[in-house]
């Protein structure tokens, strides 16, 4: 009686020499069934000897054939590639045999322990080196930010001391103004503040009679105190 439901058998693991010289541990599984024609049951039984073991023989050499035309890193990184092949040449060699190959899966590729090892810290060091730079451009990027916070202080600054000059400039320049349009309204006044200008000289106090138009102008200006015509 033949077994016509889908079964599987494992390649074994076995140790295939890569075109770079590295001893690779590989693995694969071969999903397969017996079509239930009478044809293909009569073959599976007539046209090979215990079809398990020929599939797995037949899978273990078709790895070692097309692993080692491929270097380790090329292995590991077309294994879509590999089951492909494994499947199309399992497929036409197992035709007369009744078979149906379902699919191939290769379960693994490893290097020897020792390259194994080197890969491992060759990932670390790359790991640790990525980190690295994140570190510095976090770095960077903080010292950065503050560096342009202090900028924008002296600039807000600067700004407040541009601003407090021009205001005190501006008032100056309204009193200025201010006296010089009284002046021109007044200019015999003017002359009169000239005038005692001149004879102040050096002295610090002059006494002028209150309620003099001078009085008024001259306000609180120190060294001048009004006479009151009433004392004696």
């Amino acid at each position: 009686m033949v077994n016509v439901t889908e079964q599987m058998v494992d390649a074994e693991p076995q140790e295939i020499i890569t075109n770079d010289n590295l001893n690779a541990r590989v693995d694969a599984q071969v999903y397969f069934r017996v079509k239930s024609d009478e044809e293909s049951v009569k073959g599976s039984i007539y046209n090979v000897n215990n079809y398990k073991s020929q599939i797995v023989n037949l899978a273990r050499t078709t790895l070692r054939n097309i692993i080692g035309t491929l270097t380790l890193k090329s292995a590991n990184s077309e294994r879509g590639k590999i089951n492909a092949e494994l499947y199309k040449t399992l497929h036409n060699e197992t035709q007369s045999w009744g078979i149906e190959i379902v699919r191939t899966e290769l379960k693994e590729i490893d290097p020897p322990k020792d390259v194994q090892e080197t890969m491992n810290k060759v990932v670390k060091a790359e790991n640790e080196k990525i980190a690295a730079i994140d570190s510095a451009t976090a770095a960077e990027t903080v010292a950065d930010g503050i560096k342009r916070a202090k900028i924008k202080e002296a600039e807000g600054f600067k700004q407040s001391k541009i601003l407090h000059a021009e205001g005190e400039a501006e008032a100056i320049k309204l009193v200025n103004e201010a006296a010089d349009k009284y002046f021109i309204g007044n200019a015999q006044l003017l002359r009169k503040l000239e005038a005692l200008e001149v004879s102040l000289g050096d002295n610090t106090k002059i006494v002028i009679p209150t309620g003099t138009e001078l009085v008024n102008i001259i306000g609180e200006m120190a060294g001048v105190v009004p006479l009151n015509k009433k004392q004696k």
